[in-house]
Formats: structure tokens, sequence, C-alpha cells
């Protein structure tokens, strides 16, 4: 499968409809609008892969979350660290390579 990639119009389509509080969003846009694939270290073009894919499984995890009532929504830890919660259950399925999103797209950024 071969991929195409063009920062801004990559963004745009991946991120339109997506609402971030946390200002996740403006740092996404502006690492991808300032990135140079071809004078891009391998090292770097991971990491900002491996960056969308934490992003967007965090964001799919939200959404996920809002089908779900649960009462330990409710309690006190939960409203302070429930998104802190979501953002490692993001990081650590990225780490893990289960998905493969992030070296899909460094297959074809390189490419």
């Amino acid at each position: 499968m071969s991929l195409s990639i063009d920062g801004s119009s990559f963004y745009n389509s991946v991120t339109s409809g997506v609402t971030d509080t946390t200002g996740k969003t403006s740092s996404l846009q502006q690492t991808l609008s300032g990135f140079d694939s071809e004078n891009a270290t391998d090292q770097e073009m991971l990491d900002a892969c491996k960056g969308f894919e934490t992003y967007f499984t965090e964001q799919v995890l939200k959404e996920m979350k809002k089908t779900v009532h649960s009462s330990d929504e409710e309690g006190e830890y939960m409203k302070c660290f429930g998104d802190t919660l979501v953002e490692q259950y993001a990081q650590n399925i990225t780490d893990s390579g289960s998905l493969g999103i992030a070296q899909m797209l460094y297959e074809s950024m390189k490419k």
C-alpha cells in the first residue's frame, strides 16, 4: 500500500472535526507544517510519526470513552487525572507498536 503525504493537507484531513482543548492540535500542526521529510533524519521522522499515532490513538480512546458510562468516571481522581490516564494509554499503545500506524507513515515518508 502506498501513501502520499503532504504536510498541510494530511494534517487538515486528519484533524478536521476534532476538538482539542489542550493545545495538542496546534503543536501537531506546527510539527507537520515545519517538517521537511527530505532533510529530516530517520529518528526525527519516526518521532514525528509516533507523535501522530499517539495523538490519533488518544482521540480515538476519548471518543470511545464517551460511549460507555462508568461509575468510576464520577470519582474525584478520575475527574482530575482521567485525561492523563488516557494520554498514558495512548502512549503505551504507540510504544508497543501494535497498531503500526507510525511505522506505515514512516515507511511512506522515507520513499
